[in-house]
């Protein structure tokens, strides 16, 4: 399966992509540290942005075939960048908070865990960038 995406040029570092399937639109902005203003995601914000989305999409599915209600589940994904020896994405640190009231065994938080791991983005990545994802489960 493929999905095409049209990209534009704006100027002063901007860009703007066209969903194919869904006509749905995003502008990109360069970092502030990139010469940019900041005023929008940056490519490499939307690589965190995909992971984190991949991420509990996957789950979501897992949560889905065994009746499990992830709603309220939030990811928070700290994109660090590294200079040397080029410019790139040296860590992408995610923490995965499940819901209040959310009762899993230790085998259904295996499932979620091993299925966030698995998701398609996460194992696209350059090896050499630093992937921890910490799950917060509610006490």
């Amino acid at each position: 399966m493929s999905v095409e995406i049209e990209i534009g040029y704006r100027g002063e570092l901007q860009c703007e992509a066209q969903h194919g399937p869904s006509g749905s639109r995003l502008v990109t902005d360069a970092p502030m540290d990139n010469g940019g203003r900041g005023a929008a995601f940056s490519p490499t914000d939307l690589v965190a942005t995909a992971l984190g989305t991949c991420m509990l999409t996957i789950m979501g599915k897992v949560a889905e075939r065994h009746g499990w209600d992830l709603c309220g589940t939030r990811v928070r994904v700290v994109k660090e960048m590294v200079a040397a020896p080029v410019r790139r994405i040296g860590a992408l640190r995610t923490t995965i908070t499940l819901p209040a009231g959310l009762r899993l065994s230790d085998d259904d938080r295996r499932r979620l865990e091993a299925a966030a791991h698995t998701c398609p983005v996460k194992q696209s990545l350059h090896p050499g960038v630093q992937l921890p994802v910490e799950f917060v489960y509610p006490s």
